[in-house]
């Protein structure tokens, strides 16, 4: 098949190349425009658009879907089927019907759970055994679509959203593949997605990333984990904010009260609302990301500190 694949960030990528490596053509990327990075706030290309143009393919980045220019571009290129992988916009009706096979999500949940924008997180946060992704045509409702494929993956007790979600892309770049394929000769048919077991995965502020050391142990290393790397799971110390990295649940360590810090010469410990956790890595505002002990010692924290204190 003609095809047109459209994503935006690095999660993207591992499909991208699975496709071009495929026995489809792939006649052209879509993307979200340049955007302002780093310190100068220099306008650079996504990670899509970057890989598109090494293999040399055109790219088109439209401000949004709905742009007459665009649509009438991306009819030039008469795809029969769009894969999307992480494009990051609302695609319009009138851009749906281009392909003859539709706009095919690759979508990193087992649906219909964890439909929305951050369904990696949101597992591990859940605390589920399982996860995986799934491949569907796109509708006009949220990630409601009828569904093409699946893999699954476990969810390992160590795992951040960052860890899993690169397994993911990488099996899931083989998933989608192997959907085109079977729409392409046909052995393929979409089917509806089940009315019961939904639920949904809206995007994590950085607000929703604030420690709750009251919490369990358990919660607290979900959280940590689920918001690892992005936005960064975070506390306060006198007033600033520190982002907290994974952390060890560490129940033989004396009892702390939650927020409260005991400073070794190797190891940092806070309180939770049940067991006591050793922290990981730390960053505090204007610092490079540390080791506890070492940041603690940097930061010679008073008797009596605590996390979470104002």
């Amino acid at each position: 098949m003609r095809v047109v694949f459209a994503g935006t960030p690095e999660v993207a990528l591992p499909a991208l190349q699975a496709i071009a490596d495929s026995g489809h053509e792939l006649v052209g990327v879509v993307t979200r425009p340049d955007a302002p990075a780093g310190r100068g706030r220099k306008l650079v290309a996504s990670p899509v658009a970057q890989a598109a143009e090494a293999l040399g393919v055109p790219v088109l980045k439209p401000e949004h879907p709905r742009d007459p220019d665009f649509q009438a571009a991306l009819r030039e290129l008469a795809p029969d089927c769009c894969p999307v992988v992480a494009y990051g916009a609302l695609l319009p009706q009138s851009a749906l019907d281009i392909p003859e096979h539709g706009w095919v999500n690759l979508h990193f949940s087992l649906l219909p759970a964890w439909r929305g924008a951050a369904p990696v997180q949101h597992s591990i946060w859940a605390g589920d055994e399982f996860t995986g992704a799934t491949t569907f045509r796109i509708v006009k409702e949220l990630d409601a679509g009828p569904t093409f494929g699946v893999m699954t993956e476990r969810i390992k007790a160590t795992d951040t959203a960052g860890d899993l979600l690169g397994r993911l892309a990488d099996g899931g770049a083989q998933l989608l593949v192997a959907t085109l394929d079977g729409i392409a000769d046909g052995s393929l048919v979409a089917r509806d997605q089940p009315s019961d077991g939904i639920s949904f995965a809206p995007k994590i502020l950085v607000d929703d990333a604030r420690i709750d050391w009251t919490g369990p142990a358990v919660a607290v290393d979900r959280q940590i984990r689920a918001c690892s790397p992005f936005p960064g799971a975070w506390s306060t110390l006198d007033g600033e904010r520190i982002k907290i990295g994974p952390l060890t649940v560490d129940a033989d360590e004396e009892a702390l009260a939650p927020g409260e810090l005991r400073i070794s010469k190797k190891a940092v410990h806070v309180g939770t609302g049940t067991v006591t956790v050793r922290l990981g890595e730390v960053k505090a505002f204007g610092k490079k990301q540390m080791n506890a002990a070492d940041w603690a010692r940097g930061a010679q924290l008073p008797a009596g500190a605590r996390l979470g204190d104002d």
